[in-house]
């Protein structure tokens, strides 16, 4: 078995954390190739390397002296160098940056840093091979990843070594300067690399043991999902339940390869699994819920259209949505009957708007009323198994109707695997427990 395995920030946070990642990888011959990130925070009140380093291309950009902020920096790696007694030649790489800043180099370059130093450490560490990710990722100019050069070349170089490690969270374009991902992207060359490898499964070691089925923020101590399919994670990361980049899944599902979530802080627990999309896959003898997690957000702001024989109109939901898509304005969902439609979004992208937006929607779809409905929070209720166990919509009603709580509305997709809820913000930490409780107590 092949696995490519992946650290966070937290688990390379300082030397306590290095030395619990190299007992986590050299414990299992398996785990050829890691992708680490650049140091995360130590404690509460703590920075993020890459945090300062942000700050250091910040001070560069507005002519302030950097030296302040990249003394921390020196010293959180210096720190790690030190306490693991490691060979690694610090004060070269530091000059080599530095040279860089005072050359006003451009962003990426000096944000990819935290990978950078944080994989050379580690592999000098472990005592194995370091690869440059700008030498075996590469990125299109339009900003895309060239997977087909990416996919040879890393093929060439995993291939060449025993055990490996690879900072994540940049490539190169094709002129040879770094290119990063968004934040929290060393994910997706995690996942890259497991598809090219051929790996077996995917490991995502961070400091949750894997999802839970709900916030335990709102339920005390909820279970945590044993495995879960890529579908149904899509659905449940849409409303914040995330603890994964979500282009880091398109890799590995794409080349049928597991995701396991793990903690860096209890490696012996088995976290959750993220799996195919058939749902004879996801079938677990030790996993007998209907439901495989809850997850919300609030403040949803809704548009109720209301127009008699609307039905039988070509084009009326498209006039809608001009008025929204003209403004850059993103739609979550469009729940519909014979002679209304709604259209749901955050409330944040049009509070400033909302009476200019009705207005226009009146005149656009020639309306009879459009009314706004504030204060919506959204919930969905996730399970691939929902599709074949009859009453379970009646469940979940009855639940919310039992604690009081008004349903405002309601949106279910075809393949069943979800519904969502629509209640007040003020019912929505007890809308959260209430079905929690109906389907896992």
């Amino acid at each position: 078995m092949l696995k490519v395995a992946k650290f966070g920030g937290t688990s390379m946070a300082d030397a306590a954390q290095f030395r619990k990642v190299h007992k986590i990888v050299t414990n299992d011959d398996d785990r050829k190739f890691v992708v680490v990130s650049a140091p995360g925070k130590r404690f509460k009140e703590d920075n993020k390397i890459t945090d300062l380093l942000y700050l250091t291309h910040a001070h560069i950009k507005f002519s302030v002296p950097y030296a302040p902020v990249f003394k921390i920096i020196e010293e959180r790696f210096n720190s790690i160098k030190e306490e693991l007694n490691l060979n690694i030649n610090l004060e070269h790489e530091f000059k080599v940056i530095k040279e860089r800043l005072d050359n006003k180099c451009e962003e990426n370059y000096i944000v990819s840093r935290g990978e950078y130093l944080s994989a050379m450490l580690l592999a000098d560490y472990m005592e194995c091979d370091f690869i440059d990710a700008k030498d075996v990722i590469f990125f299109n100019y339009d900003g895309t990843v060239n997977r087909d050069k990416t996919h040879e070349k890393l093929t060439e170089v995993l291939n060449g070594s025993r055990r490996a490690i690879i900072p994540g969270f940049y490539g190169s374009y094709p002129d040879g300067s770094i290119k990063t991902f968004s934040r929290g992207g060393s994910d997706i060359t995690g996942s890259i690399i497991a598809s090219a490898a051929g790996a077996d499964i995917y490991e995502n070691w961070t400091d949750v043991s894997g999802f839970l089925m709900a916030d335990p923020r709102i339920v005390k101590n909820p279970r945590q999902i044993k495995r879960i399919t890529y579908q149904e994670l899509r659905e449940l990361s849409y409303m914040g339940a995330s603890v994964l980049h979500d282009e880091a899944v398109f890799p590995a599902r794409q080349a049928g390869i597991p995701i396991n979530i793990r903690n860096t802080n209890e490696p012996d627990n088995p976290g959750t699994i993220i799996v195919g999309d058939d749902e004879k896959a996801y079938e677990s003898k030790d996993d007998d819920h209907i439901i495989t997690g809850i997850a919300g957000k609030k403040n949803f702001t809704v548009f109720y259209i209301h127009k008699e024989h609307m039905a039988n109109e070509v084009g009326i939901i498209r006039s809608a949505l001009e008025v929204f898509d003209d403004r850059g304005i993103s739609i979550d969902h469009i729940p519909s009957g014979i002679d209304s439609f709604s259209i749901v979004l955050p409330s944040e992208s049009v509070e400033r708007i909302t009476h200019e937006i009705v207005e226009e929607l009146k005149a656009k779809c020639k309306a009879e009323s459009v009314h706004v409905h504030k204060n919506l929070s959204l919930i969905t209720t996730v399970g691939i198994k929902m599709a074949y166990k009859p009453g379970i919509s009646a469940k979940l009603f009855t639940a919310l109707g039992d604690n009081n709580i008004n349903i405002r509305m309601i949106d279910q997709g075809s393949s069943e695997i979800n519904i969502i809820v629509g209640v007040e913000d003020k019912d929505f930490e007890k809308a959260i427990k209430a079905i929690y409780d109906a389907f896992v107590r």
